[in-house]
């Protein structure tokens, strides 16, 4: 044990020095840097795509989820797309050096808040070998270097990925120190890096509530937190059947197993009889299991009785839950008792249930008529994200390269003293 925690802190120290070089590379530099991983990715697509089948079959034959085997799938296209994403990062303004407050005192010293890298990140996250290439091409375009543990299930893939990108760095003349793992390392390397307060700098957590919940009690690293997704879409009396069939389903059914799939549906009473039907059958049409009360179960046919604990729970997987609240105060209430404050969406036409919705809804994203599946880092224009944060300091929603900045004030006087 002794030893495994002296290799993965000798890895987090790598990072840390590494950390030095990359913050001082200059936008082209960072630019061609993620430019490279992106064609290695490519190049390599084959033997990642084998090293993942590796992962698919012993997750399958140790009981792993479905949920989770859909999210560390991967194949040729998908790993076209996690080149893709790299190559948007690479295409973003740097986030280094932003000047966010200047300021000249009567004194005649010069202030300027600028934006800097936070120097080690570090993420521990579960059978998700997309966090494993979107969380390094987001720390390196941002200047930091990056310490993964992606969890027994992705190994293999994580391994492939991880050298292909070292390879990569290499192989532009930057250091690949700046990228580890220490998913070798196991649970005990996952510990070393909670508690590598002095080491890194930030850790950020994605997976199950379980691991988050583990991460943040346990971690002396600072944390940004990345919850759960109980996600709601509240019918309002007005919602256009149309609107309501096609976003409920799509909110769902596009991919099921992610923390953005909406998992509780409110449908205001006023237009239960009209939506319940159409939309409970458009959701069933797709294999979803609907779990409703009373009256879902009264205007939906297969509705399974939902029970309380349906409504606090992610199901990430083919169900959602269903219930008839009577108006918008109550939709407000229940979401306030069982959301995880992740994202919320209206279907809706009035304008001043749109606004109270937005403006009384506490959580990191609120939508109004949209599907919760926008609620990801590519399709808020960050070419990839982090995670999606659901604490409310230094970071909410989505998180792409300004989230992975800290800042620091650049004084220059001229032989100022103070009185």
């Amino acid at each position: 044990m002794i030893e495994t925690l002296v290799s993965a802190q000798a890895r987090m120290l790598r990072a840390k020095t590494a950390a030095r070089e990359i913050a001082l590379l200059s936008d082209d530099q960072k630019t061609r840097a993620l430019e490279a991983i992106a064609a290695a990715i490519l190049a390599d697509s084959a033997v990642i795509v084998a090293a993942n089948a590796e992962d698919l079959a012993r997750g399958e034959a140790s009981g792993l989820s479905l949920a989770l085997r859909d999210r560390l799938r991967l194949d040729d296209a998908r790993v076209a797309a996690l080149a893709s994403a790299v190559r948007d990062v690479a295409d973003l303004p740097d986030p280094v050096g932003r000047v966010l407050d200047d300021r000249m005192l009567e004194n005649g010293l010069h202030l300027q808040k600028v934006a800097v890298p936070f120097g080690v990140v570090g993420s521990i996250y579960e059978a998700r070998p997309n966090v494993t290439v979107d969380i390094a091409a987001l720390a390196l375009r941002s200047g930091n270097a990056i310490v993964l543990r992606g969890g027994s299930a992705a190994e293999k893939t994580n391994s492939a990925l991880v050298t292909t990108m070292r390879r990569a760095l290499g192989a532009v003349g930057i250091t690949p120190e700046a990228i580890q793992t220490i998913d070798e390392f196991g649970r005990e390397g996952a510990r070393e890096l909670m508690h590598a307060r002095g080491i890194v700098d930030v850790l950020v957590p994605r997976g199950s509530a379980e691991l988050i919940s583990t991460v943040v009690t346990e971690s002396t690293v600072p944390v940004i937190e990345t919850g759960a997704g109980v996600v709601h879409i509240l019918l309002d009396a007005s919602a256009p059947l149309e609107w309501a069939r096609e976003i409920v389903v799509n909110a769902k059914v596009q991919r099921p197993s992610v923390c953005n799939s909406v998992e509780t549906v409110l449908v205001h009473r006023d237009a239960a009889e009209r939506l319940i039907a159409p939309v409970t059958a458009a959701l069933q049409a797709d294999g979803v299991v609907v779990h409703g009360d009373a009256d879902v179960q009264k205007w939906g046919m297969n509705i399974v009785p939902a029970t309380t604990e349906d409504w606090a729970t992610e199901y990430l997987g083919l169900e959602i839950a269903m219930r008839v609240v009577d108006d918008l105060d109550a939709a407000l209430a229940h979401i306030r008792e069982f959301s995880t404050q992740h994202t919320e969406s209206i279907i809706t036409t009035d304008d001043s249930a749109a606004h109270r919705f937005l403006a009384e809804v506490d959580s990191a994203v609120v939508m109004v008529n949209a599907s919760t599946r926008f609620t990801d880092g590519s399709e808020f224009g960050f070419g990839a994200e982090v995670g999606i944060s659901t604490q409310k300091l230094h970071a909410r929603g989505p998180m792409g390269l300004s989230e992975l900045t800290s800042t620091k004030w650049l004084a220059r006087g001229a032989g100022q003293v103070r009185a």
